[in-house]
């Protein structure tokens, strides 16, 4: 995709116009849209241009016509030496040639000019075919990111997937009729972090299910979508607004800064399989995902072994529920990390990518099935995008979900952060800590502002332990105040008054100047500094003991040694795993 320093000038596209009517594209979601549907109509049933280009030409023309002038004016007639005219007749030759390199750089500047205008026609032709979106409808300003020793920081990318039944084609790919038309669901969560030096990048799902108190959104067109009172499921997020608003949650939960985000529905996700030629999986058995009554499922139909699927059949395999492992949507996202695994080393091999018609055909399908935020929407910025990724090698590449624990009552099935794991994993990637398990390069935290001494930082400490499914722990916020006080903070209250859940331990300060003693408070406890933070809700030091310390003793982060929790079921990006598949569901 080559770009004319003279943009398209004197010259027309031969391709043609991209189709701007479609949404982005994405993968999964299996046709049970369960939980979410309660709010929806019931529930799936199915899981060189032919111009000139430009000028140039004429001067060429007349460098060569002066060749000849020169040569008449040294030219010395009849009257010359023998010698003189041996050297002017010995000159010809030469003359000749240069007026044929001349007429020949003409016309390769010309054809240049001509292809390099066509290209850049075609690389806005491929610009059209990206849609944006708003990157986050929420209200609240994200936190910056830290640099590391070199001065570098980190990139989190969110990947959405939309099950929207928004056109005939994903109509067609995504069944259930009575949801046409319905606000699409974000059935695929996956957070892609890039480390600040580029050595290492984990992947975080959260699965769809995951309940949560949703953020308020304010629509691109104006509709306010005020913060939920009650536990909604995360993929909800995405009709409140669009993919800003699943942003704006990703960032409720997990406090983790999110940079960009790209979407992708049903028919994205078959137009890119093809043009990738195709991504093996593997299956311990024979496998046909189809529901007890012989409907529903995702219909995924394959021998036991490895199978290069394309196509519908891509489709299918990230939107398996019922037929992998236990069913559940933790299993269906393990497919996933084990597809997008082996998509990545497909790519990196390049054997499917040598052929330029092919190449081109993966460029058009790319940008026709991603909707991105407003800081992606060019192929070059895509382009520059996929160089820091490639910077990776595949065995630094780290598969998790977020770990969680399954609610009750009329949440049951549905899934909420697991206290402590979910933390630590979110944690992790906040302050770009490799899910690897092996060494960061990242700057260690210093205080940007001394503190006063200890004894005479007063700290009000809050019992923030309640969660959706549980009471606030009883004494926590006696407990930590005990804790600080032994620590010398003997200026520590105990805040009665606010006992509002929050997910994670926070440390509040209301200006500047209280900064370091509220870093001095982290300091004491072994709360990371990232969780210290600035806000106009308080007017001192404020310590809200969340949910991820529900349990006396030190707080949980320090027991820990940056490890990835088991309950994230990481997976390596060289790992070539076989899903189980459940016996109810092979043939």
């Amino acid at each position: 995709m080559g770009r004319s320093s003279m943009p398209g000038e004197g010259t027309r596209s031969r391709v043609r116009h991209a189709d701007r009517d479609g949404r982005g594209e994405s993968p999964y979601g299996d046709g049970d849209r369960e939980g979410a549907d309660r709010t929806r109509r019931g529930s799936d049933a199915g899981d060189g241009g032919d111009g000139s280009g430009g000028s140039g030409g004429t001067g060429d023309r007349a460098t060569a016509a002066d060749g000849p002038g020169r040569r008449r004016s040294g030219a010395r007639g009849p009257g010359s030496r023998t010698g003189t005219a041996g050297r002017n007749s010995r000159r010809a030759p030469k003359s000749g040639r240069r007026r044929v390199l001349r007429w020949a750089s003409s016309v390769l500047a010309l054809l240049i000019l001509g292809a390099a205008g066509a290209g850049y026609l075609y690389y806005e032709h491929l610009n059209g075919n990206i849609k944006k979106e708003d990157l986050t409808l929420g209200d609240k300003r994200m936190a910056d990111h830290k640099a590391n020793a070199a001065g570098q920081t980190p990139l989190n990318i969110l990947l959405i997937g939309s099950d929207a039944r928004d056109s005939e084609a994903n109509q067609k790919l995504g069944g259930a009729k009575e949801t046409f038309g319905a606000p699409p669901l974000a059935d695929v969560q996956m957070l892609l972090h890039l480390s600040a030096d580029r050595s290492n990048l984990s992947v975080v799902t959260m699965p769809r299910d995951t309940m949560l108190k949703m953020p308020k959104c304010t629509a691109p067109n104006g509709e306010v979508f005020p913060a939920s009172t009650v536990d909604m499921q995360t993929n909800q997020s995405l009709g409140r607004g669009g993919p800003g608003c699943t942003v704006a949650a990703w960032y409720e939960l997990t406090g983790i800064r999110i940079d960009h985000f790209m979407m992708i529905d049903f028919a994205g996700v078959v137009s890119m399989a093809d043009a990738i030629g195709g991504v093996p999986v593997c299956v311990d058995a024979n496998i046909y995902s189809r529901g007890a009554d012989g409907r529903g499922g995702s219909g995924l139909r394959l021998e036991k072994g490895t199978t290069y699927v394309k196509g519908e059949q891509a489709l299918q395999w990230l939107r398996t529920r019922y037929g992998f492992e236990d069913g559940s949507d933790l299993a269906r996202a393990k497919a996933q990390h084990q597809y997008m695994n082996s998509m990545v080393r497909q790519l990196r091999e390049g054997t499917k990518l040598t052929d330029p018609a092919k190449l081109m055909n993966l460029a058009e399908a790319a940008t026709k099935a991603l909707t991105v935020d407003k800081g992606l929407d060019t192929v070059k910025k895509l382009y520059d995008l996929a160089e820091e990724f490639k910077k990776v090698p595949t065995k630094r590449i780290t598969m998790s979900t977020m770990p969680n624990v399954y609610g009750t009552g009329v949440n049951r099935g549905r899934v909420y952060p697991k206290a402590g794991d979910a933390e630590q994993l979110f944690r992790m990637v906040r302050e770009d800590v490799p899910l690897d398990g092996k060494a960061s390069k990242r700057k260690p935290e210093e205080p940007k502002d001394p503190s006063a001494p200890v004894g005479e930082i007063s700290v009000a400490v809050r019992n923030g332990t309640a969660t959706d499914a549980l009471a606030p722990a009883p004494g926590r916020a006696g407990g930590v105040a005990d804790l600080l006080k032994e620590a010398g903070f003997v200026r520590t209250t105990v805040d009665p008054g606010n006992v509002a859940g929050s997910a994670r331990t926070a440390i509040l300060f209301p200006s500047a100047d209280l900064e370091g003693d509220a870093q001095a408070v982290a300091k004491a406890l072994g709360i990371p500094l990232s969780q210290v933070k600035k806000s106009t809700d308080v007017s001192g030091i404020s310590l809200a003991v969340g949910a991820d310390w529900r349990e006396d003793g030190p707080y949980p982060v320090s027991r820990r040694k940056e490890k990835t929790p088991e309950s994230a079921g990481a997976l390596n990006g060289e790992e070539k795993g076989c899903m189980k598949v459940n016996p109810a569901y092979t043939w």
